[in-house]
């Protein structure tokens, strides 16, 4: 047998185990958790530091110090109350800022006449970082929730108007041309052609947002709050109780992770008609 039939050989027979129902299920077994191998060995490592010696309790607890910790202040109660607040105040942010971003960017991206008067306004607040205006924030609101909410919302704001505006504006005109030559009115060709088109570019900047969200909602809470994850933290900070202050950063990882995750399952749930989110066969 020649090299190249042994090699053909070969190939047929490692492509058809690629093919085998049970390769397919391992595939997308290792796909979900390879992303979670470094976290896990992080800990691991860190655990073991923690256990020889190499890391002091009083500077950073093992995860299984951590872990206690959480489960003790899960049981009171606290805990839940802390992330509940900090969760609602993250989410009326992202509501409030998001939905001002994206009708901005849409109006913006199909009117020339609006985005020539609002634009170049809008990017000059934009090049202030939001949160160095915490202390006009606290004057003018105090340290109440509109305070937090106002900064939250100014965070994602840019993000989302951004990239929707972007996404509008790249729609591929011979699209909207055609969709005009075939009689579509004005709603119908912002809903079937221009938003679909753009989505994928709001997608982008809503995960931009997410992270803006949590960590502009970090330092309001740390400054100027009673409640919230942020807040708890401070509080184990003035009695030296280094895990809680690890778990509430610990706990701000996992959440933002999470509002990833529940983008990325919209997002491919909105474009499944897109090349990039169609499953390849063969």
């Amino acid at each position: 047998m020649s090299l190249v039939e042994r090699s053909a050989r070969f190939g047929t027979a490692r492509a058809s185990r690629k093919g085998t129902p049970g390769a397919a299920v391992l595939g997308r077994f290792e796909a979900r958790i390879a992303g979670w191998f470094l976290p896990a060995l992080l800990l691991v490592v860190w655990e073991v530091l923690s256990r020889v010696g190499y890391l002091a309790p009083n500077v950073l607890p093992a995860p299984s110090a951590v872990a206690s910790a959480g489960w003790q202040v899960l049981k009171s109660g606290e805990l839940i109350h802390h992330m509940a607040v900090s969760t609602a105040r993250a989410l009326a942010g992202l509501a409030v800022g998001g939905s001002i971003g994206f009708v901005l960017g849409i109006a913006n991206g199909l009117s020339d006449l609006t985005r020539r008067y609002s634009d170049t306004t809008l990017q000059m607040i934009r090049n202030i970082p939001h949160l160095a205006l915490i202390p006009l924030v606290i004057l003018w609101f105090g340290i109440e929730e509109e305070a937090k909410l106002f900064l939250v919302a100014l965070g994602v704001f840019f993000p989302i108007y951004i990239n929707t505006l972007h996404g509008v504006r790249s729609v591929d005109p011979q699209l909207i041309e055609m969709g005009r030559a075939y009689g579509m009115t004005r709603w119908t060709l912002f809903r079937d052609v221009v938003l679909p088109g753009a989505l994928p570019s709001i997608f982008v900047g809503l995960r931009f947002a997410l992270g803006i969200m949590w960590l502009t909602l970090i330092v309001a809470e740390t400054i100027a709050a009673e409640s919230g994850l942020a807040h708890m933290a401070m509080q184990a900070r003035e009695f030296l109780l280094v895990d809680i202050v690890v778990l509430a950063i610990v706990i701000y990882a996992l959440l933002g992770k999470l509002a990833d995750v529940v983008t990325t399952v919209l997002e491919r749930a909105s474009l499944k008609w897109h090349p990039s989110f169609q499953k390849t066969e063969g």
